[in-house]
Parts: structure tokens; C-alpha cells; sequence
């Protein structure tokens, strides 16, 4: 958030200053588009599914988009695939989910094991240096990488992060404490001895979901996507990392903590976007943005709970293709010569 403390942004909260001018809405594909290229890379306990769309050239350079999680898919960023219109973009599933090898082994589910799959795929796409933007999880992976320090490294993007077991669940806490008191009555009967049919849970669970995960149906071409590729959510993997909801962590992410790693991330390359219901509470992420030395970019999507691109996708994806031309510029001032590939 440079040049702008914590209490200012805040009191500028849901301004229009907060988000660049966004463009007329883009008519969305009837179809998910196809890839360019595919190709399945090698990684330590597996094979990962990557696709690409789009060509970098003229100083634009590639990005590489990191899904939640952990255990989500690559068919999340139907929206940001627009930004292929000027550079190349790059999706992915993590080992042991969507289209990857399953190898279904515990001991490769670690967050600095997930971050190594980044230098894989760089590696195999001939990537000298590129943009990648995480969400959620995706996030966790790419502020463990970024923290590296990479060269190849030219804009962070951390959108609705998840950065510590700690914060993530204070703040889930919290937006379920604003939840109506029925509704909050029924979750904690199904955390009790005696739970309630699995219905009520559900139920209960889904209107949290409604109000600070995705406040927008999901459209009819990702569904058609996901069924035709067989795409959905490794619960096996998400349980052993996150745990069995949003509630409460029993998995080893628990313990995660992210934070002493902002201290490694370059300011003038950062930015932190989140949306204005998501999950993760805006002062959460705010402070995040200042422990970055330089003070990170930070923007706020209004509207819009932890599924930004779902919920609010010309504006979350305008903020993105603003943060991504300017670090261009940087990355053109840095090195001229760079094209974002090798030849």
C-alpha cells in the first residue's frame, strides 16, 4: 500500500479512487477456451497438467496463475484467461489435483515442495521471467517461492492470501460471528457431540459460504468445463492440509505461518488484492501489505467475496492487467532486452 497508511485506506474504503478505470464489460466465452499448448512436466512425486494461452511479446510478459486449494483446480481462472489477449498465461493443477499425476503419497504434500513446481514449469515452458499471481492457497505457494528471491521473478500477485493458519482462521472466526445467530447456533451444534442431521450442516455452512466465499453462481461454461474434464476437489488432499471446512484447522496447515516471509518480498513488485467480503478480513490483509519493506500495492474489489474473479471479473481482472503493464515497464527499465522466453 504505498504512500497510503492502513488508516487512510480504510477510510477510503469502497472508493472508486481504489480501483483503476475498468473497461466495458467483456462478453464472456459460451465455451471455456481451449489451450494452446498442453504438456505434462515432470516434478519431484509426479507429472503436473499445464496449459497455456496466448504469446508474450513486445515487453508483456508471461504469467503463471497458482489455483487454492489445497487440492483445487486450474478451471478457476476462467476469467483471467483474458488476459491472454496480451501475453502469455499460463494455468495449472498442483500434483494430486485436476488433470495431474495422483500419486496420492502424503509426503508430497508440503508448501515448499508445491512452491519447486513453479521452477518446473518455468523450466519447461522456457520462461526467463514471468508474472504469478496465486489465490487463496495458490497464494501460500507463490509467497513461499517469491520469498526465494528468484530472478525470474518479475510481479507478485497475492490475491485473497491465505498467509498464516493463525490469521486465516481469526478471520474466519470473525466473519462467521457475522453470521445470523441461527445460522451461528447450527454451526456450533455440528462442531458438537450431537450433531445435527448432515443437511442442516451443510446448510449452515452454505450460507457462510454464500456471503464471504462466492457471492456469484458459478457460470454454466466452467461447470460444463469442470464435468467434461473431470475437475473437482481432491477432499482427500484438502483435508490432510486444511482440515474438514472452513471452521476450524486439524491439517498441517494449521501451524503454517507465512509472515516472517513478507519481509523477503520487494515492495515495487507486490501487490495484494482482495475482495471487500472475502474470507480473509481486509485489515488482515492491509497489515500484510505493510510488513512488505517498500509498502506492497494493495486493492480492494468491491462487491466481491473470496472468489474475486468469479464474483467481480471486469474489475478484479483490470486490476490485475494494470499491475501486471506497469511491472512490465519495471521488468523493460531492469533488463531491455527481456521478451519473457528464452529463444
Amino acid at each position: 500500500m504505498a504512500g497510503l497508511d492502513r488508516r487512510a485506506f480504510l477510510s477510503l474504503l469502497g472508493a472508486a479512487a481504489l480501483l483503476p478505470t475498468v473497461r466495458p464489460a467483456v462478453a464472456r466465452p459460451a465455451v471455456f477456451p481451449p489451450a494452446d499448448r498442453e504438456l505434462m512436466v515432470p516434478v519431484k512425486g509426479g507429472r503436473i497438467y499445464v496449459r497455456t494461452n496466448g504469446v508474450s511479446a513486445g515487453g508483456r510478459l508471461p504469467v503463471l496463475l497458482l489455483h487454492g486449494g489445497p487440492g483445487g483446480m486450474h478451471s478457476t481462472f476462467h476469467d483471467p484467461l483474458e488476459l491472454a489477449d496480451e501475453r502469455m498465461v499460463v494455468l495449472y493443477d498442483q500434483l494430486d489435483s485436476g488433470r495431474s499425476d495422483h500419486p496420492d503419497d502424503p509426503a508430497n504434500w508440503t508448501v515448499p515442495r508445491f512452491a519447486d513446481e513453479i521452477d518446473a514449469v518455468a523450466a519447461a515452458l522456457g520462461l526467463a521471467r514471468f508474472h504469478v499471481l496465486g489465490h487463496s492457497w495458490g497464494a501460500t505457494i507463490a509467497l513461499e517461492w517469491a520469498a526465494r528471491k528468484p530472478a525470474t521473478l518479475a510481479g507478485l500477485v497475492l490475491a485473497s492470501p491465505f498467509i498464516s493458519g493463525k490469521s486465516w482462521i481469526a478471520d474466519v472466526t470473525a466473519r462467521r460471528a457475522a453470521l445470523p445467530a441461527d445460522v451461528q447456533a447450527v454451526i456450533d451444534a455440528c462442531e458438537g457431540k450431537a450433531p445435527p442431521p448432515q443437511a442442516t450442516c451443510d446448510a449452515a455452512a452454505g450460507a457462510f459460504y454464500a456471503a464471504f466465499n462466492r457471492r456469484e453462481p458459478l457460470p454454466a461454461m466452467r461447470k460444463a468445463y469442470e464435468a467434461a474434464q473431470n475437475l473437482k476437489l481432491n477432499e482427500k488432499l484438502y483435508v490432510a492440509m486444511n482440515g474438514a471446512g472452513e471452521f476450524t484447522q486439524t491439517g498441517t496447515l494449521k501451524d503454517y505461518d507465512g509472515e516472517p516471509l513478507l519481509a523477503r518480498l520487494d515492495g515495487a513488485r507486490t501487490l495484494f488484492v482482495i475482495g471487500q467480503y472475502d474470507e480473509t478480513r481486509i485489515s488482515t490483509v492491509a497489515a500484510f501489505a505493510e510488513q512488505v519493506p517498500g509498502g506492497a500495492e494493495f486493492a480492494v474489489i468491491p462487491g466481491a467475496a473470496h472468489g474475486i474473479f468469479n464474483d467481480r471479473p471486469d474489475e478484479s481482472v483490470a486490476v490485475v492487467r494494470g499491475f501486471l503493464r506497469r511491472q512490465d515497464a519495471l521488468a523493460q527499465k531492469d533488463a531491455p532486452a527481456a521478451q519473457g522466453t528464452k529463444p
